[in-house]
């Protein structure tokens, strides 16, 4: 489950689609929860705000859970440059932020 350093341990079949395809799951799972939070009167008149501030928390459970448990540390800090690792995933995490609001969007 935990390791010391994920790029020493063996490959295993089939594990970058099995991880893209949970990563993913767990974003239309946010997704969900954002609904729930916001609630469905958002859906009338989304507002991309909310969608990024929702977006950008969903980054600490890789910062607190994930990167930890690969042996890359809290926030990527055991990695060569952990702030750019940290950007990259604030980048990533708002893309997800305008999926979500675009989503809003289409669905509105």
């Amino acid at each position: 489950m935990f390791h010391q350093d994920i790029g020493q341990a063996d490959e295993a079949s089939g594990e970058l689609v099995l991880g893209w395809l949970f990563h993913y799951g767990v974003g239309v799972i946010y997704g969900i929860v954002f609904l729930f939070m916001v609630g469905p009167t958002w859906l009338k008149e989304p507002d991309f705000l909310s969608a990024w501030i929702f977006a950008i928390a969903t980054i600490a459970a890789g910062w607190l859970i994930l990167q930890p448990g690969m042996g890359l540390g809290w926030a990527a800090g055991n990695t060569p440059t952990p702030w750019k690792s940290r950007g990259l995933g604030l980048i990533a995490h708002t893309a997800f932020g305008l999926g979500l609001w675009a989503s809003g969007l289409l669905i509105g």
